[in-house]
């Protein structure tokens, strides 16, 4: 027989196994030797306690109690973000926008500025970065450090460790967990650590869904979310509670999400046989909790908002020129809105949003601070203002701002909250993925596919609440 004769008959018959045949020869690898070791190995009679690596081990890769601690240390995690990240944010707020922007505006003007160049730098840039500031700063300052607390003492290779059997059942392969928890930092992070994965079938799986990973950028639109309009359902006492709940719900939606595309793209376009690994957990570290806030915050924390900064400065002048360039009575910035308002109404959503999604392509983090922007230019004669000024409203809150001048409900956050999840990646991530693949076909499925569920689902959620009479 020739060696394709040879190489297509072991492949037919590799072929007729069954699915867990690779699982059973590692399993009785193992059994095999702790088999061995119990004949051959003497230990003294008086059995010693566990070690508290084995104790903790027990309870964080357990099956069911593994999943159960894991939603509860992530629940905890946003909690705390939550609840803390409020009253710095508001004294942000007031710092920032409130008295910077007024005492910024009157130095212009007192100083003969052109009224143009005055509402483009102050109205523009100076607004645009001082609500990247104030919605952003306070919640990833609280959040990052935690979440790099875990990371460091070794938790996250657990939660991996938890969710390789469901990887493996969805047709992946289980380090997509390890590159799905890269992504929860940055989805361009992510999607470099899929070089770990040997298979080329596997890894385009990998990069396709990582994005339904939420990154750093996506995480305020969350929380800003889950806070204002979650929050607000249930007494006060409750609302951190609840808001946090919200936030993982989302987050799980996310994972879920990850292992269903995963397991329709194995059973059609990328279909093959899963890859076995062996996964080495590392040992527990003794969190070093200065230095690791230290790390986080230079590390991540400021370098997210650095990178924020610079897209909200443009961002912040493309708006203000939007909304100050009238064409045929409205300005562009009308005129774009009211063009996607009937697809931000199918979707639950509306123009502000979309518009602001279109401008924040370079960066997830400046979604928030766009719509708020673009809120308070056009709705700003609901407040008395005109339009086409940024305005401080007194007292005014995020909620204030999105409920009164931009009419927003509860379909709308939540909507928001699940688009914010499922949509297409951000510029950087684009460009990193074609890196990787280097194949025009694998980045616009990566880039589109995600963009398309994120129109379905809202689509579908807007369609039902309505017809229920939610909406």
């Amino acid at each position: 027989m020739s060696a394709t004769g040879v190489l297509e008959n072991a492949s037919r018959l590799r072929a007729e196994l069954p699915p867990d045949f690779t699982d059973g020869v590692v399993a009785s690898l193992f059994d095999d030797a702790d088999r061995i070791a119990r004949r051959t190995v003497t230990a003294d009679s008086r059995r010693a306690r566990p070690a508290l690596d084995q104790v903790l081990d027990r309870a964080l890769t357990h099956r069911v109690w593994g999943f159960v601690v894991m939603g509860a240390l992530f629940f905890g995690v946003f909690w705390f973000t939550i609840a803390g990240a409020a009253v710095p944010s508001d004294l942000l707020y007031r710092l920032l926008v409130d008295s910077g922007h007024s005492w910024l505006r009157g130095l212009f003007v007192d100083t003969g500025a052109p009224g143009w160049l005055t509402g483009l730098l102050v109205d523009g840039v100076y607004l645009g970065t001082a609500w990247v500031v104030a919605v952003m700063l306070p919640p990833m300052a609280i959040f990052f450090p935690l979440f790099t607390l875990l990371e460091d003492f070794g938790y996250l290779p657990r939660v991996a460790f938890n969710l390789d059997r469901v990887f493996a059942r969805s047709g992946a392969h289980g380090k997509q967990s390890l590159t799905m928890m890269m992504g929860y930092g940055c989805n361009a992070a992510g999607v470099t650590a899929t070089r770990i994965i040997d298979s080329p079938r596997e890894r385009l799986i990998a990069i396709i869904t990582n994005n339904f990973s939420i990154c750093n950028g996506r995480w305020p639109t969350l929380i800003l979310m889950g806070t204002i309009f979650i929050g607000s359902l249930v007494p006060p006492a409750l609302a951190g509670l609840v808001a946090a709940g919200s936030v993982v719900v989302v987050a799980v939606l996310g994972i879920i999400t990850t292992l269903v595309v995963s397991w329709g793209l194995s059973r059609t376009v990328l279909r093959g046989e899963t890859s076995v690994y062996s996964l080495e957990l590392p040992p527990y570290r003794p969190p070093q909790v200065w230095r690791t806030i230290y790390t986080s915050l230079i590390d991540r924390t400021f370098k997210v908002l650095r990178r924020a900064l610079v897209m909200a400065a443009p961002a912040g002048a493309v708006i203000w020129l939007l909304s100050n360039v009238n064409v045929g009575g409205a300005s562009l910035a009308a005129h774009l809105v009211g063009g996607l308002a009937p697809v931000g109404w199918l979707l639950g959503l509306n123009g502000i949003i979309l518009l602001a999604y279109v401008v924040a392509i370079p960066a997830n983090e400046i979604v928030i601070p766009t719509i708020m922007m673009l809120t308070m230019t056009l709705g700003s004669v609901q407040f008395g203002v005109q339009g086409g000024v940024m305005v401080n409203l007194p007292d005014a809150q995020a909620g204030t701002v999105l409920v009164q001048a931009g009419g927003w409900t509860l379909l709308t956050a939540v909507n928001l909250m699940l688009f914010s999840m499922l949509h297409n990646p951000c510029s950087t991530t684009v460009l990193t993925i074609w890196k990787e693949t280097r194949s025009l076909r694998w980045t616009a499925t990566a880039t589109l596919l995600p963009l398309a569920l994120a129109f379905a689902v809202t689509g579908v959620i807007a369609a039902v609440a309505r017809l229920a009479g939610w909406a």
